[in-house]
């Protein structure tokens, strides 16, 4: 019940919601049982058995006054019993029918507001819980989407969003409209017969007892299926990013096996929770026309022998409202039932919510202004998982103005570096400096403010160019193109079908790499951060292309203070300093002559083996 309330609060205020819901609803309710009372007078008038002595003791008593104080059985009664009077049994009929359809129509008019009130909520709820769960998954710390697969948040977001909106809130509108009709016809049973309401009654311990053990077994099928359906959507989402090397490796029926896998997973999980759930709801319909049939019989003699208070009409009026009193009870069971699902879903969302990032602001963290000096790397340490250390004992200064190259075998630890310094991950040991202050001390949006990020993949959104060139900012036309051009980006934008506006497609699927590259400069260029992080960005191109970026690059980097990641030691000769990166230690620094000069050298093997 904790994370059913919960799911609850997010259409905060509730009173603004819930008194009129449940005033309509309860309206409702009431105008739904009168139909029903009112065939006791209809069936006695029907059968000629209105009491002559109560007609006349109704009659004689003074007109009831029309205020809230005044009962509406009180009201009924009396003109029932004047239309009697004037105008006999068939104006009589026409009263009670009269009164009957004004009933329903105030039912269903009632009705109809609360499914609108209820339909506000569960939008109202849906949407800020959505857009809760998307704010704390992107403020998440970068380790965090490694870790965690992308088709199983997204299946948070969307599909057990969605879940909570079909079942939490569905539960909300059984748990209170149905329960009012519930309550209103067990009253209305009590003031009728409280003898055979009370040998009615017998079936609910039954009944209850069998509902919570399928609740307690639906709830388990219901977050395999969620898992399941969260491991579909990786599986997508990985086939169709990279079903370049799907088609090349003719791994059709590989994929294909692993999502049948998936896709059965699931099924039997959703199917073992609709076996389940949908067991429910003939049960509590066949217990409760086994009640019905007990009523009759047991009933029905003591009305066929004299032995009941209760007349013909009120026996038939009584079957007929405890036949609808198995609907609401058959609705709260199913409400329940289905509402597993929802809560296995709504504890997959709160989870997500209540992940804290591993990497956020101190209390009092300081609010950087701009660079001024230099960044410094101190004893730097760095494990992705305890007890497997990436870097160790790192340290090297980055002055402001000066660029510095790390070069390496794969897997060394660079861009590790790299993702320390904006403070993607914090390091397990060791600190780093930004003008004498440590990472950790600062915010970490003004600490990313002053720093641009070019990486070897260009990640682009499917948008435009120019909105992919001023993401995150509010730049106008005539500097998106200022940073085109320094970026070598502006003629082929231009020899774009739309120019700036002209659409790249999923990932920029529509633009070669060279231009996706040159797109991410610009967007680098026109931020205009004082520290620059280049990491591998010209390895996946070709000459022509690598010729042209680097020449963006170029004019990117001056004036600015620059840490490269290189692969091709060509585009880092003219560094301030070298610092040769293998097995997450610094085994080599210097310029690009003193390291060539050092015969048994790292980096003199790898200028060797590159021609360089």
């Amino acid at each position: 019940m904790k994370t059913y309330f919960r799911l609850l609060s997010y259409a905060k205020p509730l009173g603004r919601f819930l008194v009129p819901f449940l005033t309509t609803s309860l309206l409702a309710s009431v105008f739904g049982v009168l139909n029903f009372t009112l065939l006791i007078p209809l069936l006695n008038v029907l059968f000629d058995k209105v009491n002559p002595e109560a007609l006349q003791a109704l009659l004689s008593r003074p007109a009831p006054e029309w205020s809230l104080d005044t009962s509406p059985t009180d009201l009924f009664q009396y003109y029932f019993a004047q239309y009697f009077r004037q105008y006999g049994k068939i104006g009589a009929l026409k009263f009670v029918c009269t009164v009957i359809v004004c009933s329903v129509l105030l039912n269903n008019l009632f009705k109809y507001l609360s499914v609108r009130q209820l339909e506000a909520f569960k939008a109202k709820m849906v949407a800020r819980l959505r857009e809760t769960v998307f704010r704390r998954a992107v403020g998440l710390h970068l380790g965090f989407f490694s870790n965690e697969r992308k088709g199983n948040l997204i299946s948070r977001i969307m599909t057990d969003v969605q879940e909570v909106e079909n079942s939490i809130a569905n539960s909300l509108s059984a748990a209170s409209k149905e329960f009012f009709l519930l309550v209103a016809y067990s009253v209305t049973l009590f003031n009728i017969s409280a003898r055979l309401t009370f040998f009615a009654l017998l079936v609910i311990p039954v009944s209850g007892g069998f509902i919570a053990m399928l609740v307690r077994r639906m709830k388990r099928d219901a977050q395999e299926g969620q898992q399941r359906l969260g491991g579909i959507l990786s599986l997508l989402d990985e086939t169709f990013g990279g079903m370049r090397v799907v088609k090349g490796f003719n791994a059709e029926p590989f994929i294909t096996r692993k999502f049948q896998a998936e896709n059965d997973g699931y099924r039997r999980a959703v199917q073992s929770l609709a076996n389940r759930r949908e067991l429910a709801s003939p049960f509590s319909e066949f217990m409760g026309v086994l009640v019905v049939a007990g009523i009759l019989l047991y009933g029905g003699s003591l009305v066929l022998s004299n032995q009941s208070e209760l007349s013909a009409a009120q026996f038939i009026a009584y079957i007929a409202i405890f036949s609808q009193v198995t609907r609401p009870a058959k609705e709260i069971s199913n409400a329940f039932s289905s509402s597993q699902r929802g809560i296995a879903s709504g504890e997959r969302v709160l989870e997500l919510i209540d992940t804290e990032p591993a990497v956020q602001d101190r209390p009092g963290a300081v609010q950087l202004e701009g660079f001024q000096r230099a960044v410094e790397v101190q004893h730097l340490s760095f494990a992705y998982n305890p007890g497997t250390p990436v870097l160790r004992d790192v340290s090297f200064t980055l002055t402001k103005g000066k660029t510095i190259a790390l070069v390496g075998s794969s897997g060394g630890g660079k861009s590790t570096i790299a993702d320390l310094i904006p403070r993607f991950y914090d390091p397990t040991g060791g600190r780093i400096l930004i003008d004498g202050i440590d990472l950790r001390d600062c915010t970490v949006q003004s600490l990313r403010n002053q720093m641009g990020i070019v990486t070897q993949e260009s990640i682009l959104f499917n948008d435009t160019i120019f909105n992919n060139i001023a993401f995150g900012s509010e730049a106008d036309e005539k500097e998106v193109m200022r940073a085109a051009k320094i970026a070598n980006a502006h003629d082929f934008i231009m020899a774009q079908p739309d120019g700036y506006q002209t659409l790249i497609g999923d990932r920029g699927g529509r633009l070669s790499g060279g231009q996706r590259q040159r797109i991410s400069i610009a967007r680098a260029v026109l931020k205009n951060p004082p520290i620059l992080i280049l990491d591998e960005a010209t390895s996946a191109l070709d000459t022509e292309s690598e010729k042209l970026v680097q020449e963006a690059l170029t004019r990117l980097m001056a004036h600015r203070t620059t840490l490269v990641i290189a692969h091709r030691l060509s585009t880092i000769q003219h560094a301030d300093e070298i610092l040769v990166v293998h097995n997450g230690e610094i085994v080599e620094r210097g310029t690009h002559q003193d390291l060539l000069g050092l015969d048994e050298g790292f980096y003199r093997r790898l200028s060797s083996l590159q021609g360089v």
